[in-house]
């Protein structure tokens, strides 16, 4: 469990993460709405890994060599925006439990379920 410093870093990296993503003109990264899900952070400030959530990707493939290639800018402007000791090289990741969520809840709501009378 992170200490509740590491807890705070991580919550701003999320914050400035998701101001930043929405600023990159590269069209493969600006293929949907962008969430950041989650960041963790090593304890020594070094690496951050940071989960995204992208609805209406069109090309995960694209998307990645997109953010790999603006890695070095998000790197500084969240080096220019946080003080920190160092600032984190980051690493991203898919995270597509928002996109696995919105699939199950369609199939639920596709169901036929019948209620008998006394239920009602």
């Amino acid at each position: 469990m992170p200490s509740n410093k590491l807890a705070r870093t991580n919550d701003d990296i999320q914050l400035v993460m998701s101001k930043l993503l929405r600023e990159i003109k590269d069209p493969r990264v600006n293929q949907g709405m962008i969430s950041v899900t989650r960041v963790e952070t090593t304890g020594d400030l070094r690496y951050s890994k940071i989960w995204l959530s992208v609805m209406g990707l069109q090309n995960e493939k694209e998307f990645k060599k997109g953010l790999k290639s603006a890695a070095g800018w998000l790197r500084r402007e969240l080096g220019s925006s946080l003080r920190l000791r160092n600032t984190p090289e980051l690493t991203f990741e898919l995270d597509h439990s928002i996109e696995y969520g919105a699939h199950i809840n369609e199939l639920i709501s596709n169901l036929d379920i019948k209620h008998d009378e006394d239920e009602q």
